[in-house]
């Protein structure tokens, strides 16, 4: 079963469950009987693994107010030196 979202103009957004593949584009509000168009999105479709949804709601969670930090991460160590010999021998600035 897959969850349809419909909009009747007069009532508003309304979700059906119907098997997939047997929405239509339109189906009649079940307030008011009106015609209600179908419309498109994500909202009956399973994201994945429960780790993956919790990092898909925390990024959206900051997308509108992001978190404030004081300073740098505590695993930030400052320049990365390599330990390659050909490195030594690129041209410096």
């Amino acid at each position: 079963m897959v969850i349809y979202s419909y909009r009747c103009a007069g009532c508003g957004e309304f979700d059906v469950r119907l098997p997939m593949g047997r929405a239509g584009q339109e189906l009649p509000c079940p307030d008011c009987g009106a015609v209600a168009a179908r419309r498109f999105g994500t909202r009956g479709v399973l994201r994945g693994s429960a780790a993956l949804t919790r990092a898909v709601e925390a990024a959206e969670g900051t997308a509108e107010r992001p978190g404030v930090v004081s300073g740098p991460s505590p695993r930030s160590r400052g320049p990365r030196v390599s330990r390659d010999p050909r490195h030594a021998r690129l041209p410096r600035p």
